[in-house]
């Protein structure tokens, strides 16, 4: 079993067999004694086979695990299938990112120890603090990103600068509470925003630090229409959710 602070990183991954091995080598590199698990959406086994075959002469090979899942059943969900996994194999950190190299592996040891000292239970890697960078995005998914942000901002009101960006830093506590109370408003990209909000319920410490973000330069993204749309009505129920639970507060 794990010691209490051993680090495990969740990767939702859709259709990333370009990507993924390359990914789990170099998160060995940077972590080596991480637990590392992929859930896999994709509609054939392309990338759970990547992710096991990069397992090969790797060491503690045991602590990477690629799932597949039957059907497309959304990042948030994804990322709480492997949250609930990395926690029953015992991990007291998990960092959440994505598979195509937009978020750098080299700057999880220095989140991680930021989050460590200033005693944060969810760390973001923000794209729009002062030092953050963003390269090669196209400019409608700069415009979506910062409409989406500033929607959620508006909605929910959590002093933070960017909700939508997968590069998250949880502790033991954070981990527990979401995996115990998160998945019921979406199973979407607006699991990202129902995770911060459950969180700052929860009164656990949220923060932030600058990140550099990098458009995929392989693979393709799995947002789509569906998503946006599905994202706009998840805001709504989420909004809806925190009102009520800040009216039954005494």
């Amino acid at each position: 079993m794990p010691a209490p602070e051993t680090v495990g990183v969740v990767i939702p991954a859709y259709k990333e067999q370009d990507n993924i091995a390359a990914l789990i080598r170099r998160l060995r590199e940077v972590l080596p004694e991480a637990w590392i698990v992929v859930v896999d959406d994709s509609p054939d086994l392309a990338t759970v086979q990547a992710a096991e075959g990069a397992k090969a002469g790797l060491a503690l090979a045991e602590r990477v695990k690629a799932l597949h899942r039957e059907g497309k059943g959304g990042r948030g969900s994804a990322v709480l299938a492997g949250m609930k996994w990395l926690k029953e194999s015992g991990c007291g950190r998990v960092v959440e990112m994505d598979a195509d190299f937009s978020h750098p592996p080299d700057e999880i040891p220095a989140h991680l120890a930021a989050a460590r000292e200033a005693g944060l239970d969810l760390l973001i890697g923000s794209r729009y603090l002062p030092g953050s960078k963003i390269e090669d995005w196209p400019i409608r998914r700069r415009l979506f990103s910062r409409f989406a942000n500033a929607m959620a901002r508006l909605c929910l009101g959590i002093p933070i600068t960017d909700y939508t960006n997968g590069f998250r830093f949880y502790s033991a506590r954070a981990l527990e509470e979401v995996v115990e109370r998160c998945g019921q408003l979406g199973s979407g990209f607006i699991a990202l925003s129902e995770i911060l909000v459950k969180v700052d319920l929860a009164g656990l410490k949220l923060g932030e630090r600058p990140t550099r973000f990098i458009n995929r330069t392989r693979g393709e993204s799995s947002v789509g229409v569906k998503e946006i749309t599905q994202s706009m009505a998840g805001l709504w129920r989420i909004f809806r959710y925190q009102r009520a639970a800040l009216r039954g507060r005494p």
